[in-house]
């Protein structure tokens, strides 16, 4: 074989290879996509599971029906002055509030047997222990984070970006503001459903 007949082939492997791969990764969207698929987003009264406490909760559909959305009473905090000024939630809008434990029945019945998209799952999933059922939770902020694809300064993966950063790249229009359960559900819901549209596959997430 001539030095210019190996050079075809071997492009001509090359192509086939990534012509493989390509349809597989296709494929592996489609399926994804396809999938039962809920959004998840809560608001807390910190950033510590072993001490803050879910303060609201807003799990929305595929075709962006609210499953749930209520406040949440906490046992323990009485405060959370910081948070506070964040979300906007004050100790009297829950104190009349179910509790998360009084909730997790439809929390369970929202979620089983189905796709949890959260953005940062790794927070909010602290806060939801054992009440998920047989859901399968995916992180809505790592996909994006793959799609962007910029180095973490901190690590080998990639740079997280705020869900406000994620939305604006997907077009999002929000309903209600930023930082709370049932705007970012669906301002989660957005980001995924464009990361569909892109093609990035659920790997890890």
């Amino acid at each position: 074989m001539s030095f210019f007949s190996a050079l075809i082939f071997g492009i001509f492997i090359t192509f086939l290879l990534y012509s493989i791969s390509n349809s597989s990764e296709r494929k592996l969207v489609e399926l994804q996509s396809k999938e039962p698929t809920v959004y998840l987003d809560l608001e807390t009264t910190g950033l510590s599971a072993s001490k803050d406490e879910v303060l609201e909760i807003a799990i929305i559909d595929d075709n962006g029906n609210t499953l749930l959305h209520s406040y949440v009473k906490p046992i323990k905090r009485k405060r959370w002055l910081k948070a506070q000024s964040i979300h906007g939630i004050t100790p009297e809008m829950v104190a009349d509030a179910p509790t998360l434990d009084e909730l997790t029945p439809q929390i369970r019945d929202a979620c089983n047997k189905k796709r949890v998209v959260i953005y940062n799952a790794r927070f909010d999933t602290k806060f939801l222990y054992k009440r998920l059922g047989g859901a399968k939770v995916s992180c809505c902020m790592l996909r994006f984070s793959e799609f962007m694809a910029i180095p973490s300064q901190y690590d080998d993966g990639y740079k997280w970006h705020k869900l406000e950063v994620a939305a604006r790249k997907a077009k999002h229009k929000w309903n209600g503001k930023a930082h709370t359960a049932l705007a970012d559900a669906q301002a989660t819901r957005t980001v995924w459903l464009f990361l569909n549209e892109k093609r990035i596959a659920i790997r890890r997430y």
